[in-house]
């Protein structure tokens, strides 16, 4: 298989978007035009009509998150916040019961979340990263990695929430604030659908994205090697 230039995408200057516009062109690493075999490969995926079912939804929410579309010439206008764009597609879906897995430090986040599910008519499991109070030490970390060092402390633990969730059956389920790294582990053991609610950071009151919009100021030092 011919070798191309590895996807750069973040990187693009095109104005008129080779992905986005049937004339449109791409830079030397776009995947659009390099990776087509690829690209039918996965469209075969959207085939599956469960899969089909879950991506048309998601795209109908999408459009629905804008009002006046049809006002020409369009200007995007955003309307929803997120907890409502979960609520409405999980709606889409005929989901029943929803799970949450949120972290012990967003505790009064979790059960606002818990609270305005239910008053939109969904059952509710939520789990807490903490539970089954197994100890840092059972993977092996030592005293001094720990936060409260000399003192009792239990892992988070994204692999108990999957499970417990995945035992109650839940349709759908909701991350509140999971650390990073364990939020990667309860995908990969949840068996339902997730999606991410809120993105945990401590310092930016769960706001990762104003590190970002920062970074030519006050963040600059994310540009260093090492921070």
């Amino acid at each position: 298989m011919e070798k191309f230039i590895s996807p750069q995408c973040a990187m693009c200057a095109v104005k008129e978007r080779l992905c986005e516009n049937e004339n449109g062109k791409g830079p030397a690493f776009c995947p659009t035009a390099n990776y087509k075999a690829v690209i039918e490969k996965a469209m075969h995926e959207y085939e599956r009509p469960e899969i089909r079912e879950f991506a048309r939804n998601a795209s109908i929410q999408e459009g629905e998150c804008y009002s006046n579309r049809g006002v020409q010439p369009y200007v995007m206008h955003p309307v929803k916040p997120r907890i409502q764009e979960v609520c409405e597609f999980a709606h889409k879906m005929n989901y029943k019961k929803l799970g949450i897995a949120f972290c012990g430090g967003l505790h009064s986040e979790g059960r606002t979340v818990s609270e305005i599910l239910k008053a939109q008519g969904f059952t509710v499991v939520s789990v807490m990263c903490k539970c089954g109070r197994v100890p840092k030490e059972t993977i092996g970390l030592s005293d001094s990695e720990k936060i409260r060092i000399g003192q009792f402390e239990p892992m988070c633990n994204p692999i108990i929430q999957a499970e417990i969730l995945n035992e109650e059956k839940t349709d759908f389920n909701v991350l509140v604030g999971l650390c990073v790294g364990h939020d990667s582990l309860f995908f990969k053991y949840s068996k339902a659908f997730a999606t991410v609610l809120i993105a945990k950071d401590r310092v930016l009151a769960h706001n990762p994205a104003a590190a970002l919009y920062a970074s030519g100021t006050y963040y600059s030092r994310v540009f260093r090697k090492g921070f």
